[in-house]
């Protein structure tokens, strides 16, 4: 199985930054990590592993992309105000800086993106954001809006809200987007959000779903026996869903 390893003083982020390439060719996956996660934690957790075959068939082709969720929402050590400018600026890595290197290393028309955890919420929030970039979204054990606390994951902002945290929580956005140009393309888009019935973002799941089907916005929405918010279950779900 090919595997490569990609290193860059990012301009947008002003530090170094690192990821993984696993695949020849196939279709380009945009793989973002879970929670405060690395770019190597994929493959060492036998996920990039699961889909072996199709990544050696060159049917796949994953980009794992490292996390700076620790500088942005996970960092008490700065405002929700500079959290969220955090957050924009590695967005704007992935865009100017991570999508150029897919498009160069894969020959085809066809990415993809897709994470487990706080790797789908990122996953699911660019590809709504941008859906002319992507042709296809999976987000497994997500959570969608930020903002909301659950159970023992607390709001990530602290009460505040501004135009960009609105604008970076899928189920805000979603909920009043009117502009027929974007729901055009988000439509065009396979969508797929996968979760436990007792995982603790259940509900996000389901508003999430809920608002996509009043914006008659195909998707699918499959439900998982118990939490199934491990490792173990993400190895069988992108055999599925990726």
């Amino acid at each position: 199985m090919n595997r490569v390893y990609h290193k860059w003083f990012s301009t947008e982020l002003r530090r170094n930054m690192e990821l993984l390439v696993f695949g020849h060719a196939g279709r380009a996956v945009l793989f973002f990590p879970t929670r405060m996660a690395r770019f190597y934690d994929y493959e060492n957790w036998r996920i990039v592993e699961a889909v072996k075959g199709k990544l050696e068939a060159g049917e796949l082709q994953l980009f794992c992309v490292d996390s700076i969720d620790a500088e942005s929402f996970y960092n008490q050590q700065i405002t929700p105000i500079e959290r969220i400018k955090r957050h924009l600026q590695y967005e704007k890595y992935i865009l100017n800086e991570v999508l150029p290197l897919i498009k160069k290393e894969n020959k085809g028309d066809f990415i993809e993106v897709a994470g487990c955890s706080m790797g789908a919420y990122h996953a699911v929030n660019i590809a709504l954001k941008h859906p002319g970039l992507f042709k296809k979204v999976v987000g497994m054990s997500g959570r969608y809006d930020l903002t909301t606390a659950f159970t023992d994951f607390k709001d990530l902002f602290d009460g505040f809200k501004n135009e960009d945290v609105y604008y970076n929580m899928p189920e805000e956005f979603i909920a009043n987007l009117t502009d027929e140009r974007i729901l055009s393309q988000i439509r065009k888009m396979d969508i797929t959000l996968v979760v436990g019935e007792t995982d603790p973002f259940i509900a996000s799941n389901r508003n999430l779903s809920d608002l996509l089907h009043r914006k008659n916005i195909v998707h699918q929405l499959y439900v998982w026996d118990g939490d199934a918010h491990r490792a173990r279950y993400w190895r069988q779900m992108v055999q599925l869903y990726l």
